[in-house]
């Protein structure tokens, strides 16, 4: 049996990441086989792209078909055969942060992107997309708080304000897919929402 494919997304600094490690452990817990990834990443190819990508000065085609890239030996070399194998499979971000950040946030085609979309993924989405919404400035003020800035966070609030957008338009498309998760609160808040997405779901 196929397993399930559950991805993280969200502005940076939305609090995403804090919590895919925690429902890992709560899916062990539970008895199932956990792989948790991220993109761009996820294999060493892909996580070369990825300092490409966070790092080199570049169009936004050119950022587009490296995220693409990246994301095709993520798919085919880890969360296919996970998926196979029967594992549950927790990735932070996939392909709607490209509809949100090359799309949204630099205004890049979304027809170029959906066909990059359908050549590279053939058909795989997503069984859950939780989406950690946080507006532009509370997610700059905790961005700050804990790193230096990549290329991205580096960007202007407006910037973020089109991401999101960016986001709600993809949430707005394909509302069974995705469960919208407020992430102002606390992180234990937060979690409760996150937990209560995942419960709703009769695969676990």
């Amino acid at each position: 049996m196929s397993g399930r494919f559950v991805t993280f997304e969200g502005i940076d600094g939305a609090g995403k990441s804090s919590h895919i490690e925690a429902l890992a452990a709560w899916l062990r817990a539970r008895g199932h086989a956990v792989l948790v990834t991220r993109e761009p990443g996820g294999t060493a190819l892909a996580e070369q792209l990825r300092e490409l990508v966070l790092h080199a000065p570049m169009d936004a085609l050119t950022e587009a078909l490296l995220v693409f890239a990246a994301r095709r030996d993520h798919l085919v070399t880890q969360i296919e055969p996970a998926l196979a194998r029967g594992d549950t499979v927790l990735c932070d971000r996939f392909t709607d942060a490209t509809f949100a950040y090359q799309g949204g946030g630099r205004g890049f085609d979304a027809g170029v992107l959906a066909q990059l979309e359908a050549w590279v993924q053939q058909g795989r989405q997503p069984d859950l997309t939780l989406w950690f919404d946080l507006p532009a400035a509370m997610a700059a003020e905790r961005r700050a708080a804990v790193r230096a800035p990549d290329r991205f966070e580096r960007q202007d609030a407006a910037f973020f304000d089109r991401v999101r957008a960016g986001y709600a338009g993809r949430a707005e498309a394909d509302p069974r897919r995705f469960a919208v998760v407020d992430a102002t609160p606390a992180p234990a808040a937060v979690w409760a929402q996150l937990l209560a997405a995942v419960e709703s779901r009769a695969w676990w």
